[in-house]
């Protein structure tokens, strides 16, 4: 065996172990055992949607520690701004904000609208808006581990994950992936967290106000891109496999 092979080993087997480790424990444990194992190179992100609140405030009481980026494409809903600052207030902490290094008046005179094209121009419009400044988030940061609220009711692309998984160069950890919205629901309104305004509004998922409609009877795939996809590029899903964080 290779000293490649063997390291690829090493991985899978620290992965086993680790996601025995997470299935036992409760969502708090979870990030205070996160907080331990990785300290000073583990942040976590919020994209101030939904349900962003949830993570938000179990970061605050079990490890406050840890850095929270927050991606701003410059195309988000006024209201998600606002639910930002107002969550940023009640909790009491600054997120980390990241932008793309082009602007989006910029970017939009030189390649158009490119979530209106096809597969390309999307993955494309994903990489300059949210993974380059996501890689550059870890990088600042010094982390190599991420902390994100994916949950497997999300989608169909997020219902066989686990709860730690390598994405390229980076561990990922998903604390909450085994909640049902029925815990969401009763965690939210236990804690009295403040709504994302558009929660009232139909929507059912949160994203750029240009690829993200109200759900309805909907399904939640069918809200985001007209439904040709869910991930915007931070997650992988099939067909994104070049995606580098």
């Amino acid at each position: 065996m290779s000293a490649e092979q063997r390291s690829e080993t090493e991985t899978k087997d620290d992965l086993r172990v680790l996601n025995a480790q997470l299935r036992s424990l409760e969502a708090g444990e979870r990030i205070q055992l996160l907080a331990e194992k990785f300290a000073g190179r583990i942040v976590a992100t919020t994209s101030f949607g939904l349900q962003a609140a949830v993570m938000l405030k179990l970061l605050r009481e079990h490890a406050p520690g840890i850095p929270v980026v927050f991606i701003d494409t410059g195309y988000l809903f006024p209201e998600t701004y606002r639910y930002a600052s107002l969550l940023e207030k009640e909790l009491d902490f600054r997120a980390h904000v990241y932008a793309p290094r082009i602007t989006a008046a910029r970017q939009e005179a030189l390649h158009g609208k490119q979530w209106e094209n096809g597969p390309e121009d999307l993955n494309n419009y994903a990489r300059i808006h949210k993974v380059e400044p996501m890689n550059r988030a870890l990088q600042d940061l010094g982390a190599d581990a991420w902390i994100s609220g994916l949950r497997h009711e999300h989608s169909r692309g997020r219902s066989q994950r686990d709860m730690a998984e390598r994405q390229a160069r980076t561990l990922k950890v998903y604390p909450i992936i085994d909640w049902n919205s029925e815990k969401v629901e009763h965690f939210i309104n236990g804690h009295d967290l403040p709504r994302h305004p558009l929660a009232s509004a139909g929507y059912v998922t949160m994203g750029d106000w240009h690829s993200t409609s109200p759900g309805g009877s909907s399904s939640r795939e069918s809200t985001r891109f007209k439904g040709e996809r869910y991930e915007c590029g931070l997650h992988l899903e099939s067909g994104q496999q070049d995606f580098q964080i």
